[in-house]
């Protein structure tokens, strides 16, 4: 949920064909983090229970940038998007139609916009809460841990590694397996080093929405070996099956649980992207969460083959991820290898 989250009313709702990815849009642009154990240290210090639980979801960056914040430290309830289109009304009301369950179904379902995943599996460790800071403000995001050689990627939104063509975050941290209260059950892991598609670099194209991060190992140990990962493809089927995860922040949620939406997906239909939408309930804080296909509900196994991005304001009820073509792969290959 991201740049074109509440408040990116499409320009056109005429359906158009998808157009295919330039080779030149396959260039990858990088970022140097914390590299020193003096730099890890600062950036794992930082990081107080307190600075945790007040951190934002990074979808009201620009909001935030813009308005100052309420005297109670609450979330805004009024969202803007990047290109600076105007502020979508009535949110709150909107999220009040989104329910939390109070107890978690015992059997995965097929088909959920928004429900409490009480199952376990793999899934419960390699997924977790991201922590940055983004022009002088504390976010949350969501991500996953990621097959690599490097055996410490993780996957997550491109707008929560960089704010498009603006900054790059700082105090970038990742707590897989995130558990209420702010637990730690694996450790924290800062970013080494962080990566971006060149045209969200660029012009914060949403169908490019996608950032990885390779971490640095937490007392000497990658968190590949510790949590495990999950599997990525590139160049999959479109449509099909998908189970999503995240940690949504923004009310009815607190972010202190992981949520899923599972589903079929669908094709962007206003054509503005070549993203795919997920009927999703969950909201900010939820950004770079994992869609799997190929999702085993018993192990908490899958293939990760795009993240939550964005929401139409005039849809709040559909999540839409970028496809992981040929970009994603380039990226891929270029992160996995620092």
């Amino acid at each position: 949920m991201g740049a074109a989250l509440i408040g990116a009313t499409p320009v056109q709702h005429a359906s158009k064909p998808v157009a295919p990815v330039p080779a030149q849009q396959e260039d990858v642009v990088e970022h140097v983090a914390a590299r020193s154990s003096d730099e890890q240290r600062r950036v794992l210090d930082y990081w107080t229970p307190t600075r945790m639980s007040k951190a934002l979801p990074i979808d009201l960056l620009d909001t935030v940038a813009k308005t100052a914040l309420p005297k109670d430290g609450g979330l805004l309830s009024g969202l803007s998007n990047r290109a600076g289109l105007a502020t979508a009304p009535e949110l709150s009301g909107a999220a009040g139609r989104i329910v939390t369950p109070r107890r978690q179904s015992a059997r995965p379902t097929a088909t959920t916009s928004g429900s409490r995943w009480g199952t376990g599996g793999l899934v419960t460790r390699t997924t977790g809460r991201v922590f940055l800071t983004m022009d002088g403000v504390d976010f949350v995001c969501s991500a996953s841990t990621v097959k690599s050689a490097s055996k410490d990627l993780v996957v997550t939104a491109g707008h929560c590694v960089k704010d498009g063509k603006g900054a790059w975050a700082g105090n970038w941290t990742f707590v897989p397996g995130y558990e209420p209260g702010g637990g730690k059950p694996y450790g924290s892991y800062t970013a080494r080093r962080m990566f971006v598609a060149g045209p969200w670099s660029r012009s914060a194209d949403d169908s490019y929405d996608v950032g990885m991060v390779a971490l640095n190992t937490s007392n000497g140990r990658h968190v590949a070996d510790v949590v495990g990962t999950q599997e990525i493809a590139f160049n999959s089927s479109r449509g099909g099956q998908v189970y999503g995860f995240g940690f949504p922040a923004d009310p009815p949620f607190d972010g202190e649980n992981l949520i899923y939406c599972s589903g079929q997906v669908r094709d962007d239909p206003y054509g503005q992207t070549r993203d795919q939408g997920l009927r999703c309930d969950m909201t900010a804080g939820s950004s770079g969460g994992p869609w799997l296909s190929s999702f085993d509900v018993t192990t908490g196994r899958g293939r990760l083959t795009s993240v939550s991005s964005f929401k139409y304001s005039n849809d709040r009820g559909t999540m839409y991820g970028p496809y992981f073509g040929d970009s994603a792969k380039a990226l891929f290959a270029t992160a996995e290898r620092a």
